[in-house]
């Protein structure tokens, strides 16, 4: 399928509320968010490629010391950034969406998980999803890193995909070539009949893919996984190389 240049989409919703427990005892004091990886808090990381993909404003969902988070965004202008506050209940991925939806417009969004690191290749990443995506043929479009070469990975994969893009969930005890990297595209229409309270997006992930209108873009560069803090080094260690 080729790429078209769609309509623009400039909100993104970064998903910064989870409690981090594999990443202690880092976050037992701070949250995952804010956890530094070649000098910079993976949340920085997050919104500069946002910023960088002509994202003008970024909903953040905060509940785990929500206090921090707020503060050490204060000083930020670009992207504009808007709180969705989850102090009173943490409400999963989709459920945070949910409530964040006023704050996110009637427009298609980026979502964007605020521990998302990755090596860029040659392109911009995200303006490559945004680029390709195409909402009359798409309800959701996943950026897809490789199971085999992403740092810090290992597990058997997430999705296959189809000769046009279109995914579907790995199998009992199948070996599938896709891990999902944490950024997708999503129309705000997918929400409305979604469940009360906390659920997971994969839900709706399974509901597009029945569909036939869940899609996939392979990522360009690479994927680091840092989901504790054994893994922060060396991401630390491929950031740094590739700077070189």
């Amino acid at each position: 399928m080729s790429a078209n240049a769609g309509p623009s989409i400039t909100t993104a919703m970064v998903l910064a509320a989870g409690l981090g427990k594999r990443m202690r005892p880092i976050t037992d004091t701070i949250p995952k968010p804010l956890v530094r990886v070649g000098g910079r808090a993976m949340l920085d990381h997050a919104l500069d490629r946002l910023c960088a993909a002509g994202i003008e404003t970024a909903v953040v969902n905060i509940h785990y010391l929500p206090d921090q988070i707020e503060q050490h965004l204060q000083g930020r202008r670009r992207p504009r950034i808007v709180i969705s506050d989850e102090r009173d209940e943490l409400l999963e991925t989709g459920g945070g969406i949910v409530k964040a939806l006023p704050l996110l417009g009637r427009r298609d969004f980026l979502v964007l998980n605020s521990d998302s690191l990755w090596i860029e290749g040659p392109q911009s990443n995200l303006g490559r999803m945004i680029a390709y995506w195409e909402p009359a043929i798409m309800d959701i479009l996943l950026l897809l890193a490789s199971a085999t070469t992403s740092f810090g990975y290992e597990g058997l994969g997430d999705f296959a995909m189809d000769a046009e893009g279109r995914l579907r969930r790995r199998r009992e005890r199948e070996v599938t070539p896709f891990v999902y990297a944490g950024v997708a595209i999503m129309k705000p229409e997918l929400f409305q009949a979604a469940p009360a309270g906390a659920f997971s997006l994969n839900r709706l992930f399974d509901r597009a893919s029945e569909a036939g209108r869940l899609h996939g873009l392979r990522l360009d560069g690479q994927w680091l996984h840092v989901g504790t803090p054994a893994s922060l080094k060396g991401a630390e260690g491929r950031i740094a190389a590739s700077a070189l």
